[in-house]
């Protein structure tokens, strides 16, 4: 894992939780345990009161000891929640948050049981997701590398994209590369969606097989050192009729308006409404079901969302993806896909993979 300024985002985060007035945090969201103290497992909660301190048990105790910054390590036997209520309770804590959004209702009950009536669990949401949307220098690193990586897998797999050939099978091919080329996993469940099933926007890699005629949505990223990609190339089999080329240059043309916008001060709501309006244009707005774009980090969905209304303000260091798509439904679909960091002037983006139109036959 690569060095982390854990001493800093901790700093941040409980300059927070003083704003609040909370004595302390307990972050159960592995990504977010991951960002503030540097631990990988799966298994693990960290206390952010005056001293942190992390909780994980005894199959993890090695790797807690090597990785764990600026925390002290607990290992506890009998579930962490337990040892996190009795630390609670010898610090003296009265106000103690939770991450709302991450904790079960068994979890919750089993610490307010445990912390008994001396404390007040404060419900909070996306503390952590905040601090994390913008990336230092290091994780701009990290995520450039996973975004090459999966980059360099684009034009290799096209040599596997002919009719008959199933989804399935594509998708196969696609992971095997990343993985031989250094990939720990894939960001998410690959999406190879073709003819029809091209329609649908989340069309995860099926039995079907490629059409001889057709567009082709390939939608895949990777996890390396933690950090995730994610593009989206659409491509079309055999001899593509002029509408066919219209709405795929109708979906490069919103991206390229939506990326063109893009700067610190910026809402999100603004790059979705830049999108939006270049397919409304071409009278296809009604055909483009979700949000422009999102966060990626750690997770390959972070804040912020670029959807409609949305006024959180683009800051410098976050990376977004900018993903307009057309889907007609019974007939097809198209989506393109960069990742753009957010830069002081106005913006990269950091997908090399050119978006000319493709037509293999």
């Amino acid at each position: 894992m690569s060095p982390t300024d854990c001493e800093g985002r901790l700093r941040k985060l409980r300059a927070e939780l003083d704003r609040r007035k909370v004595d302390a945090l307990v972050v159960t969201h592995l990504p977010n345990v991951r960002y503030l103290c540097g631990f990988t497992g799966s298994a693990g909660v960290l206390l952010v009161a005056r001293r942190p301190v992390f909780f994980t048990d005894g199959r993890y105790a090695e790797q807690a000891a090597s990785q764990v910054q600026d925390a002290r390590i607990s290992i506890v036997r009998g579930g962490a929640l337990p040892a996190v209520a009795a630390t609670c309770a010898k610090l003296g804590l009265k106000r103690v948050a939770i991450e709302s959004e991450h904790l079960t209702v068994v979890q919750l009950g089993a610490l307010e049981q445990a912390l008994g009536k001396g404390v007040k669990l404060v419900r909070m949401t996306g503390v952590v997701e905040a601090l994390r949307a913008q990336k230092d220098a290091a994780e701009i690193e990290l995520l450039r590398q996973a975004v090459q990586l999966s980059s360099r897998l684009f034009r290799p797999l096209l040599r596997s994209m002919r009719s008959g050939v199933a989804e399935s099978a594509i998708a196969g091919k696609l992971e095997y590369m990343a993985r031989k080329a250094g990939a720990e996993r894939m960001s998410f469940e690959t999406i190879v969606a073709s003819g029809e099933r091209s329609a649908l926007p989340h069309g995860i890699a099926s039995a079907q097989k490629l059409p001889a005629e057709g567009f082709v949505v390939l939608d895949y990223g990777v996890v390396l050192d933690g950090y995730c990609s994610d593009m989206t190339r659409t491509i079309h089999l055999g001899k593509a009729s002029g509408e066919a080329r219209m709405l795929y240059h109708a979906v490069l043309d919103a991206q390229l308006a939506a990326i063109s916008v893009v700067r610190a001060g910026v809402t999100a709501g603004e790059v979705d409404r830049a999108a939006r309006h270049e397919l409304k244009r071409a009278k296809l707005d009604r055909y483009f079901t979700h949000s422009t774009g999102h966060g990626v980090g750690l997770e390959v969905h972070e804040v912020p969302r670029l959807a409609a209304g949305n006024d959180a303000v683009l800051q410098p260091g976050m990376v977004i993806t900018i993903e307009p798509g057309v889907y007609v439904p019974g007939k097809c679909g198209i989506r393109i896909e960069d990742m753009v960091l957010v830069t002081e002037r106005g913006y990269e983006v950091l997908t090399p993979v050119a978006k000319e139109w493709i037509e293999l036959n």
